[in-house]
């Protein structure tokens, strides 16, 4: 691998934790590193250990196997180019090699499902509960309490191979920070440690506030403690990105290894004080928590043991599954280890809120936490299309208990912050999901048990509620009016002012609050009809009235339909302005369960929306032919921001897409290739991941989140079966 290849890969490990690199095993990013520990799961992300430095001594030569970027430019040492293989299923693995040794490095995160709770489970018959959070990280003691963050670790194991003895050096390089920041020495901040038979405990302590304990054992060799700072890292991803691009790390020491051909070491780092009663750390410690990871996917999946086996397969930029076979020719996914991967990487954005004791989803890594609003759009596809059903009824549970004055929150409280409640559509996503849900699995408790936080929606949404959220009486369309903030999922604000604001009556809002009326009044006829709900006919007055403003909700929608362009206006002002400008939010307004508009203007819609707004990779947010169209999503902060909705490519958007067509033109082919998406997939920006955002231009060059929840869930909940 002569190239110094930045593409990246991902651990994570339900609790918001994750491990971050490239293949060439270089740190471009802020947020690279091999444990970075959510100490309030999943909040509280803090880097603790970034990478082992690691260099292997034979007889007549010393090589250096790491690579970095300096800021002076150099790059120093230059282990990539001796760089032989790459993998990551079921564990990222690098091989490294000359004709004469080999040194191979396999990175594992344990995965922690939750503690008591149920999550995750398929079908709705089925029960199985996850290991206890005592289970998970072992016994406590009186001293050292089983807390979340001590379920955090990460497990590392070598293997030497080659005609002499080497010596490997394994160089520690720490930190104690914020996921978001750049550490930098300064005499405020040392570090402590505390070396003990076969491992050493290691705090950062700044200006006198301590930080996260951690340690590492290993299972053979000898540290020797020599601390000193490494300077002036570069990350180039974050100059490119317009922010902060130097780091300083700090190393405590190093550990020596003499090593036959064959031997092995493994090496574990973990949160909180060693532990006396823990289990002994082996070289088989490895293989077993692999294997521990296959048997849990297992049972989250419905696979078949031989079919956990396939994960090796197949190779990066191959799609598998036969010779000359594409995507949609008569073949079902779950044939072709491709979807396994899918599957294996929808799982890594489920993870427990330890504040709320719920499961939640990972918007996106690295840098984002849980959102109602994207929780919501990516279920369907995580849990729905997975069977998952489980965990899809208790994100909705968690959620419907959050609302209040009618909104759901789209940021979530860690144990010291309130919600957010600053979305006008979360609330009516909830709906729409519910719906879906209870589609699927006929759970009519549920829904009896949920029917009040719908009333309270309803009312909020009918009587007014915050940011002069309210529906109109005169057409029975929902708007909203207020300045400063950005309320649909179009939320950029750069200075304080929206980029995209939509005040007013925005198009999928109020085809979100169409199908919310029409799912309402279904489901208060099917508790009118139950014997156990009391006042049966309370119900069906209420279906009735629902169904009487969804009907008219339904005829207002026709103020949308701009019949010169054969489009939907975007957005109706508080002026009653229409905003014409051509963006997908009127194609979302086509793939929702029910649908307002005629045949006729579906698929005119749909054929402007491949013509200005298809990609490869998803749907622009706007016509390239629009004087406010940004390209490329590139420079600082704040033009970014700007062309966040300018433009931008959104992989989501390819699910609302196909929806739609399938509901408009049922019977004529898909205008979209899955190829370019699934080798992005494959082969590209995170390996076994989908990136949040592309380029509107050419060559939609992958952009923002490297991971994006519901990007990877729209992929899945669309493929053909």
């Amino acid at each position: 691998m002569a190239d110094l290849d930045t593409r990246e890969w991902l651990l994570t490990n339900g609790l918001g934790s994750f491990a971050s690199g490239t293949v060439s095993d270089v740190r471009t990013r802020t947020y690279h590193g091999w444990l970075f520990a959510a100490t309030n799961s999943p909040s509280g992300r803090t880097l603790l250990f970034s990478h082992l430095e690691a260099s292997l001594e034979l007889p007549k030569q010393v090589i250096a196997l790491g690579t970095n970027f300096w800021g002076s430019g150099q790059i120093d040492p230059t282990g990539y180019e001796l760089l032989r293989n790459f993998d990551t299923n079921p564990v990222p693995k690098w091989v490294w090699g000359e004709d004469d040794w080999q040194l191979t490095r396999q990175l594992v995160m344990p995965h922690f499902c939750g503690g008591d709770r149920e999550v995750g489970i398929r079908g709705s018959g089925e029960k199985n509960f996850t290991p206890t959070l005592r289970e998970a990280a072992g016994a406590s003691t009186p001293h050292h309490p089983i807390t979340p963050s001590s379920c955090n670790r990460l497990l590392i194991q070598y293997r030497y191979e080659g005609k002499d003895e080497g010596i490997l050096r394994l160089r520690l390089l720490i930190a104690d920070r914020d996921f978001h920041d750049q550490q930098k020495a300064t005499p405020q901040l040392q570090f402590s440690q505390l070396l003990g038979q076969g491992q050493v405990c290691l705090q950062g302590i700044n200006s006198g506030v301590f930080g996260t304990p951690w340690h590492l054992r290993w299972t053979r060799g000898n540290y020797q403690p020599d601390g000193f700072w490494y300077w002036n890292y570069h990350l180039p991803e974050e100059t490119r990105r317009g922010l902060s691009d130097r780091e300083d790390l700090y190393s405590p020491g190093y550990l020596t290894v003499t090593l036959l051909p064959g031997d092995v070491v493994t090496l574990e780092a973990k949160v909180g004080f060693p532990d006396l009663l823990q289990s002994p750390l082996t070289d088989d410690t490895f293989a077993e928590v692999v294997e521990a990871e296959q048997e849990r996917l297992s049972l989250v999946f419905g696979w078949e043991q031989e079919e956990v086996g396939g994960w090796g397969e197949p190779e990066i930029g191959k799609t598998g599954g036969g010779e000359n076979r594409r995507w949609g020719e008569k073949s079902t996914p779950s044939s072709f280890p491709i979807w396994q991967q899918l599957l294996k990487a929808s799982d890594q954005f489920v993870v427990s809120r330890f504040s709320t004791a719920e499961p939640t989803v990972i918007a996106g890594y690295h840098w984002f936490n849980d959102r109602g609003r994207d929780t919501l759009i990516a279920l369907p596809g995580l849990a729905l299309r997975t069977q998952r059903f489980e965990l899809a009824k208790g994100i909705l549970q968690g959620l419907g208990r959050y609302c209040r004055h009618g909104l759901i929150p789209n940021i979530f409280p860690s144990l010291e912050n309130e919600p957010v409640y600053n979305s006008i559509d979360t609330a009516l996503w909830w709906i729409e999901t519910l719906g879906l849900y209870l589609e699927a699995t006929q759970d009519w408790l549920f829904l009896a048990e949920q029917y009040s936080v719908i009333q309270q929606i309803y009312k909020a949404f009918i009587g007014g509620t915050r940011y002069n959220i309210q529906v109109d009486s005169t057409d029975g369309l929902i708007g909203w009016d207020a300045r400063g903030v950005a309320l649909t999922w179009m939320d950029a604000v750069v200075d304080g002012q929206p980029v995209t604001p939509r005040r007013g009556k925005p198009v999928e809002i109020n085809a979100l609050w169409y199908s919310a009326l029409c799912w309402a009044s279904r489901w208060a006829e099917i508790l009118s009809e139950q014997e156990t709900v009391a006042e049966p006919s309370r119900f069906a007055k209420q279906a009735r009235r629902y169904s009487q403003q969804a009907q008219q909700v339904k005829d207002s929608l026709q103020q949308f339909w701009n019949s010169q362009l054969g489009y939907l206006y975007d957005t109706i002002e508080p002026d009653d302005h229409r905003n014409s400008q051509v963006r997908p939010n009127a194609v979302i307004a086509l793939s929702l369960a029910h649908c307002a508009f005629s045949i006729q203007q579906g698929r005119q819609i749909l054929q402007l929306a491949t013509k200005r707004l298809l990609t490869p990779y998803g749907l622009r947010t706007l016509d390239p032919g629009d004087p406010e169209y940004i390209g490329k999503y590139t420079g600082h902060p704040q033009r970014r921001d700007r062309s966040y909705h300018q433009g931008t490519v959104w992989c989501w958007l390819i699910g609302p897409f196909i929806r739609a067509w399938k509901r408009f033109y049922a019977t004529e082919p898909l205008p979209f290739d899955w190829q370019p998406l699934l080798e992005h997939f494959l082969a590209e920006g995170c390996l076994g991941s989908i990136s949040e955002i592309f380029d509107g231009d050419e060559p939609h060059t992958p952009r923002g989140a490297i991971a994006q929840a519901w990007s990877l869930a729209e992929v899945l909940r669309q493929l053909e079966n």
